[in-house]
């Protein structure tokens, strides 16, 4: 296989998993909030600032007053903006166009579906009255486009290249909803009696991540900052924890890279260690310091595919 077409197998998983995660967390957000038992997290302003803050485009002056259809624009379907859902389902799929040959035609015509989807979709209607379904369309498109690469592609390295994608922008993705969460949790602290560890804010961020009735079954009790980040980052049986997501990724990269010994440089060896810091990492240890924790893991999986990068797709 040619390194340009690994590299382009690698962006199509990691774009179409990011265009799930914007989409749900503009979802989740902007209706949650109509629920909310307190009026700043009800504030249209909170909302649009939380979505901005977690696509990477945050308001830093407080007194400033946002745009509502601007933002929505923005994110959903502005194809100017890098961080916008309709931006990654194009770049998903030029990126499927480079390595056409490698993929199934059940995979290509649901991501060429899914393209004209997006790019063909009113403005005017989704800022007006269908943003719930815009959204909610995308996470179901992009939940079939997972089943496609898992159901018709044949489970060798092609296939453990786009789960590496899928599975390291997971990762990411998570940890961005994860911090964003905290800091809004950090800003409503206060605002209607409660403390930063029973925000409602948890129970948002869960859902975020599609994890509430998991979460809720496993530890039956409401969510606190404690049970949401030790699920969301710690349990490796939870689909879309980070400690899963670096499962995953170990599985896939002894796939692609089948060394008995790994430099101490190379992508294997960086998953395996944070792989095992985190195996035993406490939730203990996390909560002294949230956001120092987040950052690094945010970091560490920058750098892991920078690596990969270097080392498979060079060319």
């Amino acid at each position: 296989m040619l390194a340009r077409v690994a590299n382009n197998l690698f962006w199509m998983g990691r774009y179409i998993e990011r265009a799930e995660h914007v989409a749900r967390f503009m979802n989740v957000n902007y209706f949650s909030s109509l629920d909310a038992p307190n009026q700043l997290s009800q504030s249209r302003q909170f909302v649009l600032r939380s979505m901005l803050f977690m696509v990477g485009n945050p308001v830093d002056d407080d007194a400033s007053m946002l745009n509502e259809p601007e933002v929505l624009f923005d994110i959903g379907l502005n194809p100017v903006k890098d961080y916008s859902i309709i931006n990654s389902i194009k770049v998903a799929r030029e990126n499927a166009n480079s390595s056409r040959d490698l993929i199934s035609t059940e995979l290509y015509e649901s991501l060429n579906k899914f393209y004209h989807f997006v790019m063909n979709y009113p403005t005017d209607t989704f800022l007006k009255t269908n943003l719930y379904d815009f959204t909610v369309n995308i996470t179901e498109m992009t939940a079939v486009l997972r089943g496609k690469i898992r159901g018709t592609l044949l489970h060798d390295e092609v296939y453990a290249i786009i789960m590496m994608g899928v599975n390291i922008e997971r990762a990411i993705q998570i940890t961005r909803i994860i911090n964003t969460k905290y800091n809004d949790a950090l800003m409503a602290k206060g605002s209607y009696g409660d403390t930063i560890g029973n925000s409602f804010e948890w129970t948002t961020l869960l859902k975020c991540a599609e994890s509430y009735d998991m979460m809720r079954r496993l530890y039956k009790k409401s969510p606190n900052s404690t049970s949401t980040l030790e699920f969301l980052i710690l349990n490796g049986r939870c689909p879309r924890s980070f400690m899963n997501c670096i499962n995953q990724v170990h599985n896939h990269i002894l796939e692609i890279d089948k060394k008995v010994e790994y430099a101490k440089s190379s992508t294997a060896f960086m998953v395996g260690k944070i792989r095992s810091e985190f195996e035993f990492k406490q939730i203990e240890e996390i909560h002294e310091d949230i956001q120092g924790n987040l950052d690094m893991i945010l970091n560490k999986m920058f750098k892991i595919s920078e690596n990969m990068e270097k080392e498979f797709f060079n060319y």
